[in-house]
Order: structure tokens, then sequence, then C-alpha cells
């Protein structure tokens, strides 16, 4: 194997080779093409980027048999001498002016400018590091490059143009030469790598492509120093780490997973490693500095890949665009500004450990700054972690069974009570008058006596669900006290001899299950998903529901709600929340569900669906679901717990017995009043659900989110 060194034994022989630079070589052949060459060419750039190696090229295109031409042939005596491993031509002179800028060079250059060239067509002088050319110099140059003989051509090359005086600027074509892309580099390498026949691992290219920085010639230097360290297995990703003093991609990764996820005893713990490890702090901070760097070029362009604007594996770039995720813009920014300012600050520190913890610190504690920075960082660290916490429970409710159509079932048929349950009709009001009693109400009006009442749990056989939810016998007007008309002398009326109605089959439950088959618990499975509708829809009805009602009963058409208290019942009636649930359920579930409410842990009544009748006597209670098997005998007779209507004038019932229900003695009333409008749902001073000790405005955000108030403005 050759022993010169890597860029050497690949040097471009012509403008087709040269990579990264066809901004200067495509006008260079073309001006060969068409035979237009200046005598004086300025190549300027950074280090490494090809300017020697092109003066070399457009001497041979010069000097060559065929030319001038933009492809030298390669065969001829002046190609030969100029080719990679040539021996030089006589009349292509290069001069390093580092060691010859001095006046007497520039006289000594002069007087030998004059004779001819000895074999070729032209004589051409090749000024590398033309920059180092004193004032003196070039000022004794000028002359013999303003004009020149016929046969001298001038090329200068340097990195700093701007110390060539004008004068001789100004007499010569300048083309900037410019720092090689990446991936045009990492392909040159990969191919250079292929020619040598020894493996690379692809994770080392852009660290070698890095450590260049754009420059050819670094570049091949550093893949030379890899090559001749492989072994067996080739030039391995640890191997290049290790040699280069790059950090770990590993260490880079927990560093910033530990600050999206604000973990200063993982922070702190990848700095002990980094330091025990031996590595260079300030080389730590400088690589995460260029990592948080990605991070945000890829936060803002999720397809900076594509576009070129990164260049990384592909394992790398999942797992960075995971990262740029969870950190954020605002939280990205600022950490790249704090890295950037603590690399500033660690050169020429005593202790650099100390520096990179201030670093991690810093970044791990963004309410300890003031700054705009620090302040959007704290809220974009607020939204993840609601958003987080609003999107926990979601993936919980799969969890419960699918809800699966129920058996149809046929409602129970409608049979008569036993004659022994209905008591005797009296022969006459005149003939039986009515004795005083218990049940004797204020001012002495007779109450008629309480009709016995199955359990709340248990329906007597037969019954059928009213208008309003609750039971009753075949063919009964449903009533307060669930029976008949009271007689002037106490006993209920007679029921009317019509044949009994039967009972028109319930709505179908939602999910293809058959009406009347219901299950509380699958309902109470999809309550939080039912008060989602409904806050979506009116925020005051989904306080009261969230706050206040629990689901009872459902028999596949009928949903039962229990409220803690009356005035929160009376208040989702009054204020059109039934609607809004009603509604919020045909939107978003596509049911028509009945709707029952009622007081938990008192025997009330519960509403809902057709209003109740609120006459004096003893309420029956509504049937639960599904119903048990019917009593065998009937319970004691339960006291009623609506209250006597005040003493005074009344209207006198049927017969001109009890006073006939009112509108003010009755529930119905109540449901009368229109709903409130959304913009008016305002609690009044006296509302019973209203908490005096609730937090509102900016005690709430202190409270709940750990917010601090940095300035208030009043609006006038």
């Amino acid at each position: 194997m050759s022993s010169l060194a890597l860029y050497r034994r690949y040097r471009p022989e012509t403008f087709a080779e040269v990579i990264g630079q066809e901004h200067v070589t495509a006008p260079l052949q073309q001006a060969l093409r068409n035979n237009r060459v200046n005598h004086a060419y300025l190549f300027s750039g950074p280090r490494g980027c090809g300017k020697t190696t092109s003066a070399r090229i457009l001497a041979r295109c010069l000097n060559c048999e065929q030319g001038p031409t933009p492809t030298p042939c390669g065969e001829c005596r002046s190609c030969l001498d100029l080719a990679r491993n040539g021996p030089g031509s006589i009349d292509v002179i290069e001069i390093d002016a580092a060691s010859h800028g001095g006046v007497d060079d520039a006289r000594e250059l002069r007087e030998k400018a004059f004779f001819g060239p000895a074999s070729s067509r032209w004589k051409i002088y090749i000024i590398d590091e033309a920059h180092m050319v004193t004032s003196a110099g070039f000022n004794a140059l000028l002359k013999v490059v303003e004009e020149p003989p016929e046969h001298l051509k001038f090329i200068f090359a340097t990195t700093e143009p701007e110390k060539v005086i004008g004068t001789i600027r100004s007499r010569t074509h300048h083309y900037p030469f410019r720092l090689v892309p990446p991936g045009t580099l990492r392909d040159y390498l990969a191919q250079v790598c292929e020619t040598e026949a020894i493996p690379v691992d692809p994770a080392v290219l852009p660290l070698v492509v890095r450590a260049g920085a754009g420059s050819v010639r670094d570049s091949m230097s550093v893949m030379d120093q890899l090559l001749a360290g492989a072994g067996e297995e080739g030039v391995t990703y640890a191997m290049a780490t290790g040699l280069l003093g790059y950090t770990d991609g590993a260490l880079l990764d927990r560093v910033v997973d530990a600050f999206a996820a604000s973990d200063g005893a993982a922070a702190f713990e990848v700095v002990d490693r980094v330091v025990e490890g031996g590595h260079d702090p300030r080389r730590f901070v400088a690589d995460l500095l260029e990592r948080l760097r990605d991070l945000v070029i890829l936060s803002a362009v999720p397809d900076a890949a594509e576009k070129g604007l990164l260049d990384v594996p592909a394992d790398v770039l999942e797992r960075m665009t995971a990262q740029a995720s969870s950190l954020g813009p605002a939280r990205l920014a600022r950490a790249a500004d704090l890295v950037n300012t603590g690399l500033g600050e660690m050169r020429g520190a005593t202790s650099p450990r100390l520096q990179l913890e201030l670093i991690c610190a810093r970044v791990l504690l963004p309410a300890a700054y003031g700054d705009e920075s620090a302040l959007l960082s704290r809220l974009e660290r607020l939204e993840a972690g609601a958003s987080a916490a609003f999107a926990a429970p979601a993936p919980a409710a799969p969890a419960a069974p699918p809800v699966q159509p129920a058996p149809p079932r046929t409602p129970p048929p409608v049979v008569p009570d036993p004659p022994a349950q209905l008591p005797p009709a009296p022969p006459s009001s005149a003939a039986t008058p009515a004795a005083p009693s218990a049940n004797t109400g204020p001012g002495g009006v007779q109450e008629p006596p309480a009709a016995p009442a199955p359990p709340p749990d248990a329906p007597r056989p037969g019954a059928w669900p009213t208008a309003g939810g609750g039971g009753g016998r075949p063919g009964a007007r449903p009533t307060g006290a669930g029976a008949g008309a009271a007689t002037p002398g106490g006993a209920p009326a007679e029921r009317p001899a019509s044949p009994p109605p039967t009972a028109p089959p319930p709505p179908a439950a939602p999910g293809g299950a058959p009406a009347g088959v219901g299950d509380p618990s699958r309902v109470r499975q999809m309550w939080p998903q039912v008060l989602d509708a409904v806050k979506s829809r009116r925020r005051f009805s989904w306080i009261l529901l969230s706050q206040n009602a629990e689901v009872t009963g459902f028999d596949g058409s009928t949903l039962r709600l229990a409220f803690g208290s009356a005035g929160a019942r009376d208040s989702f009636v009054n204020s059109g929340s039934e609607d809004v649930l009603r509604q919020a359920l045909a939107d978003a579930f596509n049911v028509r569900w009945r709707i029952e409410t009622e007081v938990s842990g008192t025997g009330d009544r519960p509403s809902g669906g057709a209003p109740r009748s609120g006459g004096p006597g003893p309420a029956a209670p509504a049937p639960s679901f599904p119903p048990p098997p019917a009593a065998s005998a009937p319970p004691p007779v339960a006291p009623s717990p609506v209250a006597p209507p005040p003493p005074g004038p009344a209207s006198p019932g049927p017969g001109g017995g009890n006073p006939a229900p009112t509108a003010a003695t009755t529930p119905t009333a109540v449901r009368s009043a229109p709903p409130v409008a959304i913009e008016d749902d305002v609690p009044a001073d006296d509302d019973p659900d209203l908490d005096e000790k609730a937090l509102s405005g900016p005690e709430l955000i202190i409270e709940g989110l750990g917010a601090t108030i940095i300035e208030q403005i009043d609006h006038e």
C-alpha cells in the first residue's frame, strides 16, 4: 500500500473530480472552451477546499498539447509532469509566499518572469498563501502583474483575500471557493472507504464530516487516521468517538431526556459520568449545544432531514424527533441559549465541572428566572402537563367490556290487582259520614287515607310506568298518591270500568339493545363521556351534573339520576339543564332517553318525562331498574311525604271534599319556568349550592397551576 496520505492519493486531476465547487469549475471550463483565458487569477476560500488543486488543474488545461482545453488529455508530457504523482514541470512554478513574500523575492520573480517557457505553451506562477506577501512585495509585482509578457500567467491562492492589496485584486479574475456541503462530503468519503476496501460504520461518516468542518483535506486526514487504526471489524462508532473525542450519543440522549422530564438526578448523573469518564466538559457542552441546535431545527421544520438541514442516521433522527416533541420549541430555545452562554463562560474557567453543573441547573429551573424565555418555558411545561393529565384517563375506557346487545324481553303482562287489595266502595256519602281520624288536616279538612303502597324496589304485579316514571295500577290515572281521586268520605273513588290500556313499547336502547333492557353499570362507565358532551354545550349544566348527580337506574329507555340535595335537583330541572343533557345524549350517542331525577336519601318522587302530579296524599315510589319480582303481600301504609296544604279558603275538590291540587302545590308549576339562557346562567347570591370559599380568577390559577403574578394591568 502507498505511504502517501489519503488526501494526496485521491487529489483530483480534472475539474470534473473537484467536489462542491461547481460554481468555480463550470465558469473556468467554459472560459477554456471559449479560449478567453485571463493573465491573472485569484482563488480564495477556506483551507482544504481545493484552491491549489484547481490551480494545478488549470495549469494542466493551459499547457496540454490539445489545449487550452477544459479536459486535459493526461497523455502528453505536460499532463504527465503535472499529474497526481508526477515530478512537476519546470514551466509551472509554485511559490510559498509565507517564506518568499519579501520585496527581494518579488524582484527575483520579476526578473525571471521575462524568460520564456522551456517546453510548454505558458509559464505559470502559482503563488500559494498570497496574503503573506508584504505590501512592498506586491508593489514590486504590480507592474508585471498588470502588463505581463504574453507567455506569463499568474494564479494567486489565499485564505484571506482582503489582505491582498486592491491594486492586485483589481487586475485578477477572482473566484471564491466555499466549504463543501456535508452531504456531498459524506458521499465522497463513503466512496473513498469503499475503494480502500475497509468496512466503516455509517454512523462514523457524520462524525468525520463534522470534524472536517467542510474541508475536504481535513476530512480526508481524519478518515485516514481512522482507517489506519481500524481492526478486523473496520471502523466502529465507539472507536471513532473515542479517537476523535466526541461525546457518545447515549450521554446526549440521557441529558436531553432529563431536561424534558425535569429530572435533576438523571442530569447530574450524566455530568458525573462525563467527568469520571475523562471526557472534556467543554467538548461535552459543545456537543450538547450541537444536539440542541438540531432539535430546535427539527422542532421548527419536521422534515428537516429530507430538506438536508440535518445529517444524522435514521435511528438517531427518530430519537431526536421524540425529544423535540417532548421538550417543545420554547424550552429548546431557552436551553440552547443557556448552553451557548455557559460554553462561553467555560473558557478559562478554573472548575469546568462546576460550570457544567450550573448550566444544567439553569436549564432545569426556569422558575428561578423572571425573563421572558423562562416564563414561556414554564407555560409550555404546564401546558404539556395539563395535556398529559387530560389524556391520561382516556386509555382506561377500553378496559370496560363492550356493550353487547341484550336479548329481547317482552314487557310483563298487564293483569288486574287482586280483589283483596282493592278497598270496598262506600255505599253513599250521606249514609256513611266521615269519622274524625288522625288523617284530619288543618282546618278540619279530612285527608284521604293512604293507599297501601309497595316498597320502593318492588312494584306491584301488572304495574306499568306512567309518563312521570312512577308506578300505578292498570287503568288508574297517575296522581301524587298513585290512586284515584278521593271521595268526600275520604275513601278512594271507584275506578272507571274502561279496559286497562296496554303499555306502549319503550324506545330502543342504544347499541341495538331492545327497549326495556338496561344495565346501570354500563351507563355509569360511559357517564364521563356524557359529562364531556354536556360540558361542550353548557358549562353550568356540566357543573351541576358532575358535582351533584349520579346514575342510580337505567332500563334501556329511562335514565334515573339522584341529586345530593333538593336545591341541586330543582336547579337542574328549572335551568333547562335537563334539556341540555337530553340534547347532548342525542348528539353524542344518538339515543333518546327519558330522564328522571330524585333526591338521594329521601323518598322524593323522581321527576322527568311527563309532569308530576303533586296533589295531597302519599307519593307512590317509582320502580327501580331492573324490576324485581312482585311482593307477595302489601307493605304497611307509609306516611305521606307531601306537606298538607296551608289553612285558608281553597277550592273544593270533587264532591265537596278535599281541595283540588293547584299549581302552587304541585311540582308541575316549577317546571313551567322557561330555561335560562347561557349568557344569563349566573348563580344567585342566595343559591344553596354556591360555595363562598371557592376560588376563581387569579387565585384559582395560583392555587391550581402554581403560577406567579408578575404584573397586573387594570383596564378602565
